[in-house]
C-alpha cells in the first residue's frame, strides 16, 4: 500500500539546542540510536524540510541504514534569526555543527551538505577531521560568498517595498520569499556577516584531507569553481549532477545515488 506524501514528508518536533552564544538551533532525528550518524546541513534561505525532507534525502539515507541529524541553520527554519552581522561568521556557522553533535553525543559522523551548508562543511571537515569520517559537498562555490547579492537594494526592498533593479538580487529574494517563514533581514545580515569573514573562502591551499565527494550540476554556473576545490583536495572526487542548476540540484535522484555510493566507501 502507496504511503500517502503527507506521512512521507512529516516533520519531526524540533529540539532546541543552545549555541554558545544562545541563539537557540533547531534539530531534528530521524533513524536507530545505534545506527552510523549521517550530519546534513542545508543551504542559504532553505531549511531542514525544504533541503532534505521533501527531496527524499532523510527517507533514502534512513533506508540505506543511517540515522540523520539535521539543524536548521541560524537564520533559517525554527531556529532564532538575529538579525546582525556579527551572529553570521563563518566561524560560528561551524561551531553551531559541532554544538549540535555534542549535545547528541556523536562523536563521529559523516557530512552532507549543500550550498551554504557545504561552504560550512569545508570548514567543518578541515577542523575537526577526527569526526568526519567522510563528507559530499553539493553546489559548493568558490569565491565571496553571496557576492551578487546587492545588500543595499535588499534592505530597501524589506524597509519600503523599493522595487529591486539588479536581476541576481530578484533571484535571491524570490528563492528567500519561495520558503515560507524566512526572515528577509536575518538573511541579510548573513550575507552580510560571510562577507566580513574573509577566510570563509574555501582556500584550496588548506584543503580537507578526509574523502570527500564534490557534486555540483552541469547548468550550475559555479561548476568550475566546485571542479576546481576537488582537485585541489587530496581526497576530492568530483561528481556532475546531469541537467541540474544550483537550485533543483538536491532533488535529483543521480545526486543521491552517487552520494549513498560514496557514503559506503565505494
Amino acid at each position: 500500500m502507496a504511503v500517502p506524501l503527507s506521512e512521507l514528508t512529516r516533520m519531526p518536533d524540533p529540539q532546541l539546542v543552545y549555541a554558545a552564544d544562545g541563539t537557540r538551533l533547531a534539530t531534528y532525528t530521524w533513524g536507530e540510536l545505534d545506527a552510523p550518524v549521517v550530519v546534513i546541513v542545508h543551504g542559504f534561505a532553505s531549511n531542514v524540510r525544504d533541503n532534505w525532507v521533501l527531496t527524499g534525502w532523510v527517507r533514502e539515507l534512513n533506508r540505506a541504514g543511517y540515522r540523520v541529524l539535521a539543524l536548521d541553520q541560524r537564520g533559517h527554519g525554527n531556529s532564532d534569526k538575529p538579525h546582525e552581522p556579527d551572529a553570521y561568521a563563518i566561524r560560528t556557522l561551524v561551531s553551531d555543527v559541532e554544538t549540535v553533535m555534542d549535545t547528541y553525543l556523536v562523536e563521529d559522523a559523516f557530512y552532507v551538505g549543500y550550498s551554504l551548508g557545504a561552504r560550512v562543511g569545508w570548514e567543518v571537515v578541515r577542523d575537526l577531521p577526527q569526526r568526519i569520517e567522510r563528507a559530499v559537498l553539493g553546489g559548493v562555490p568558490d569565491g565571496i560568498p553571496l557576492e551578487r547579492l546587492d545588500l543595499d537594494q535588499v534592505r530597501a526592498y524589506a524597509d519600503d517595498g523599493t522595487p529591486v533593479t539588479d536581476q541576481a538580487t530578484q533571484d535571491y529574494i524570490a528563492l528567500t520569499e519561495r520558503v515560507p517563514g524566512n526572515d528577509l533581514r536575518s538573511l541579510v545580515a548573513l550575507a552580510e556577516g560571510m562577507r566580513r569573514t574573509r577566510t570563509v573562502d574555501p582556500d584550496p591551499a588548506n584543503a580537507p584531507t578526509r574523502p570527500i565527494l564534490f557534486a555540483t550540476g552541469t547548468e550550475d554556473a559555479i561548476i568550475e569553481g566546485s571542479r576546481a576545490l576537488a582537485e585541489a583536495a587530496p581526497n576530492g572526487t568530483f561528481f556532475e549532477i546531469p541537467g541540474r542548476h544550483h537550485f533543483n540540484a538536491p532533488g535529483s535522484r543521480a545526486f543521491k545515488d552517487a552520494a549513498l555510493e560514496f557514503l559506503a566507501g565505494s
